[in-house]
């Protein structure tokens, strides 16, 4: 017999469908369903005095991959409790898994399934790496998952813009790439300068040189934004942008912005691109500047990637500026590495102190762009997890941003030249729910074309979470009363009572397969895996996610066409 809930009486906060109000709703095999007139629900919850929304979407974290792993191995204290080697879960329905700031795939899923996230998106993903991505990510219970695939520091790719190739045959190498590798969209890291760096190049600039291959991070932008528009694929170009944490790299990320020539493009983790050289340190806040361009720009989105103060690691595929900041290490040890020519990765544990002049000024930026872009749908929150924090500390920037008094605070505890003269003190403006569920579900879903997620309309996935109301928002977002994935409960009060397997989302866009022959050469000279290998197919991509259901996203017409 086919069972329908109804959830009676919370505060739906829904801004995909523009509601802000007290309703019932009703879900029925896994999906949300409207009631005809004559129709009864068979099983019914109270949440009076609840806020409910859908279920949370984390657009950019690192939970799969090589660089993950690293990680997790670099850092084996932060997988014991005290003397002991693991900490073993309290509930019968958790498998053995720990960690804080690069928690195991296991503790991944359930930590975020307990805060009311039900999706979480891998920003790095190789070509030749993938299948790794997409068995780690299966590995993770719960939760829907997708990942980017990496391009523009690949050596065919570069030769191809060097030699002056057609458009379309790059075009389709890429359509050839985010089909092969069953990814979401396709991420750049440090435009050409990954590569740069191989040829012992320091650094590279938008508009400067590759050292080698004579191109520009302007060309590379630019061709595979627009690749990604004439292919269809509804995420922008994820884009980490050039010199990564270098003061004075705010003018890098407008040129960045300019590159794009209003196609779109996702500018990831902006914190780490929005710093002026003002003041006596040569070290400033260009939060400002950066929300004007943002603002004036419709064609732009964004993720924070919002440091937390505490112990991380620093994981990323950009070596150039890894390398860089190894000398910063704490604990100091560190690791590089170098995959297939294609990209690389550089691991970096890394501790944010409050009396640290840098980080300090870094956590007020990530607070001012959150509060100066006007458009909620086009900024999204993030930590850039690991990097600039646990994704587990995310209630705590939700209250940063919805309470001003709770803010002020913790301005007073920082560097006292950051304190006293962070443009942050001048900020009124407090999130509402409303918008927070913007930046955490809605926008997110709508960024990446996800059209049954991110909302609580008719035909929807049933992805709920249900907060009790608390003025103090940090402790309500985090321990949900209720979460549902699909309909099934599978987290209570904190407490994981469910744990399925979660789906996989991917685009295949349409592409000329006259390209494969050209990439058969290119690997049989060049790589180590063999064409014929790399292709991931449905049924191998069901089976690497541990029998997960397949998702995938449609692609748009493109408009020229």
């Amino acid at each position: 017999m086919t069972t329908t809930l109804r959830l009676r009486g919370g505060r739906v906060i829904d801004p995909a469908n523009g509601r802000d109000e007290l309703r019932d709703l009703y879900v029925r095999d896994g999906r949300m369903v409207d009631l005809a007139p004559n129709e009864a629900a068979t099983e019914e919850i109270d949440i009076r005095g609840c806020i409910v929304m859908a279920g949370g979407i984390d657009m950019h974290t690192h939970i799969g991959g090589g660089k993950v792993n690293l990680a997790r191995m670099l850092l084996p204290e932060d997988h014991r409790a005290n003397a002991n080697p693991i900490a073993l879960p309290d509930n019968v329905l958790e498998l053995a898994s720990c960690g804080t700031c690069t928690p195991g795939t296991l503790a991944t899923g359930y930590r975020y399934v307990e805060m009311g996230y039900t999706a979480a998106f891998e920003p790095a993903m190789m070509a030749c790496n993938a299948r790794h991505a997409h068995m780690e990510m299966g590995d993770t219970p719960i939760l829907d998952h997708g990942a980017y695939v990496m391009l523009g520091n690949d050596e065919l790719f570069l030769r191809m813009l060097a030699e002056g190739w057609d458009f379309e045959r790059i075009r389709d190498y890429a359509g050839w790439t985010i089909n092969a590798s069953k990814a979401m969209g396709v991420k750049v890291v440090n435009p050409g300068g990954i590569s740069a760096f191989k040829f012992n190049q320091r650094k590279l600039d938008v508009d400067e040189n590759h050292v080698h291959w004579q191109v520009t991070p302007r060309q590379v932008v630019h061709t595979l934004a627009r690749a990604l528009r004439e292919l269809g694929v509804p995420h922008p170009l994820h884009i980490h942008g050039s010199n990564l944490g270098v003061a004075g790299n705010i003018q890098s990320t407008l040129d960045t912005i300019a590159a794009l020539d209003g196609l779109p493009g996702h500018l990831t983790h902006i914190q780490f691109h929005a710093y002026g050289t003002e003041g006596p340190k040569k070290f400033s806040s260009a939060a400002l500047q950066l929300a004007e361009v943002v603002n004036a720009n419709k064609n732009v989105s964004i993720d924070v990637g919002q440091i937390m103060f505490g112990q991380t690691v620093t994981a990323s595929g950009d070596t150039m500026r890894q390398h860089a900041q190894s000398g910063l290490a704490d604990p100091r040890k560190w690791i590089g590495a170098d995959i297939e020519c294609e990209a690389g990765c550089g691991v970096v544990p890394f501790r944010y102190r409050e009396q640290s002049y840098v980080n300090a000024l870094q956590w007020v930026i990530g607070l001012e762009i959150f509060l100066l872009v006007d458009d909620p749908w086009r900024v999204v929150l993030t930590t850039d997890h690991p990097n600039g924090g646990p994704f587990t500390s995310y209630p705590h920037l939700i209250r940063l941003l919805m309470d001003r008094s709770f803010r002020e605070e913790q301005l007073a505890k920082l560097h006292p030249e950051v304190a006293a003269q962070a443009a942050l003190r001048s900020i009124t403006r407090e999130l509402s729910l409303y918008e927070i569920a913007i930046m955490t579900r809605a926008g997110p879903a709508r960024l990446l074309g996800l059209r049954d997620r991110g909302h609580l309309g008719a035909g929807a996935a049933a992805d709920i979470a249900v907060y009790r109301e608390n003025a103090d928002r940090e402790a309500m977002f985090a321990t949900p009363e209720y979460v549902f994935k699909d309909g099934v409960l599978v987290s209570r009060a904190g407490r994981v009572t469910a744990a399925p397997v979660g789906g996989t989302h991917f685009v295949a866009p349409d592409y000329d397969r006259g390209i494969e022959k050209r990439l058969r050469r290119h690997l049989a000279a060049q790589g180590s895996v063999n064409f014929d290998h790399i292709a991931i197919g449905h049924d191998e991509l069901c089976q690497c996610c541990n029998g997960g259901r397949l998702l995938p996203a449609e692609c748009f017409k493109e408009a020229s066409s």
